[in-house]
């Protein structure tokens, strides 16, 4: 028989004082008798959300399972204890029955068009007229969400360049919304964003390229934004490793150079963000606490950032947050995870009940 949990402390975003009670893996906010204290005096929140999280895909391309379930642990134990998989080429589905893993939802694999993605990881599409096809094919697949290519370097013209027509990606989009899914978009660059976000898409990844006119379409049409502000990072790397295109390494480090500024802009005038590290393919698993941060560093207050990858990011999922009835998925901490070097360094981790230290 389990063993009833009791956990106090306070919550947020309000910062009010909270009790629940943990049995048979739910919360309970109505007491529960003879349970253990198992956290008492510091801060319960949600449990973490990278909304870009590759499991499944390391350095070198696809992982083994055996990998992919490591990758997995790394998150629970920082506290990611929810995982958006933007796009992966193992299938993870048996991870489903493991209750000591993260919960994910699966974008399916990436749709790309021949050459213009990395190699081994996306379907490619060699007419793009098919692609309103295999978009409801991936979105029958994974968990409600599709994962595009929206644009990649295009050595014929030596720079970033749209995979897609715009007409395309309206019936693709479509397509998936027909099946109840909805549609991300990697995009680096200024030139696919106007058509992807017309075109209805649901979120953009990455989102380099936005103006104050994107910034625009996307409030109309109420378009996600996850920046993957950590992974930016890696631009002038990239730069600098393509010296046989000199027009794409410029502009890979024009748009590390205005990210900040871009992504800040974004979020005072209203476009939702969450918080996506990229993790699995150039970014290390574990990572959500370092893009929470670098979340802060373009302009969002500290709550507005930890929401992002918390109560905002499960409520944009359709997953609960803290609520009587609810999985106990939640992460706590003896300091304000609000401050700086607190995020990473939970006291507790409970997931589906079960407690990680």
């Amino acid at each position: 028989m389990s063993v009833a949990l009791r956990v106090r402390g306070r919550g947020l975003p309000d910062g009010e004082p909270v009790e629940w009670w943990v049995h048979d893996g739910l919360l309970s906010a109505e007491p529960i008798a003879n349970a253990d204290t198992a956290f008492d005096g510091g801060w319960i929140i949600p449990g973490l959300v990278d909304a870009h999280c590759h499991v499944g895909l390391g350095p070198g391309g696809a992982t083994t399972l055996d990998e992919a379930v490591a990758q997995a642990e790394t998150e629970r134990d920082v506290g990611a204890l929810l995982l958006r998989d933007a796009g992966s080429p193992v299938d993870t589905r048996d991870f489903d029955d493991r209750d000591d893993l993260p919960r994910i939802i699966r974008a399916g694999r990436h749709l790309a068009r021949p050459k213009r993605y990395m190699p081994g990881l996306p379907i490619d599409i060699e007419d793009e007229s098919q692609l309103p096809a295999a978009v409801a094919e991936q979105a029958r697949w994974g968990d409600g969400w599709v994962k595009l290519v929206g644009d990649w370097i295009d050595r014929g013209v030596g720079d970033l360049a749209p995979l897609w027509s715009d007409d395309v990606l309206v019936a693709a989009i479509a397509a998936a919304h027909a099946e109840g899914a909805r549609v991300t978009a990697h995009v680096f660059g200024e030139d696919a964003l106007p058509g992807l976000i017309n075109a209805g898409i649901d979120c953009i990844e990455h989102g380099t390229g936005i103006t104050d006119d994107v910034i625009a379409l996307m409030l109309e049409h109420g378009t996600a934004l996850v920046p993957t502000l950590i992974n930016i990072e890696n631009f002038p790397g990239i730069a600098a490793a393509a010296g046989k295109y000199p027009a794409y390494a410029k502009h890979m480090t024009d748009l590390h150079a205005t990210c900040h500024q871009r992504v800040g802009a974004a979020f005072e005038a209203g476009v939702p963000i969450f918080a996506g590290t990229d993790a699995g393919g150039m970014i290390a698993h574990g990572r959500i606490a370092d893009e929470v941060e670098a979340l802060t560093r373009v302009g969002m207050d500290p709550i507005a950032a930890l929401g992002a990858a918390s109560w905002d990011a499960r409520a944009w999922l359709g997953r609960p947050a803290l609520e009587h009835g609810a999985s106990a998925d939640f992460v706590c901490y003896a300091a304000d995870p609000r401050e700086p070097g607190v995020l990473d360094h939970p006291e507790l981790v409970v997931l589906r009940g079960r407690v990680y230290r």
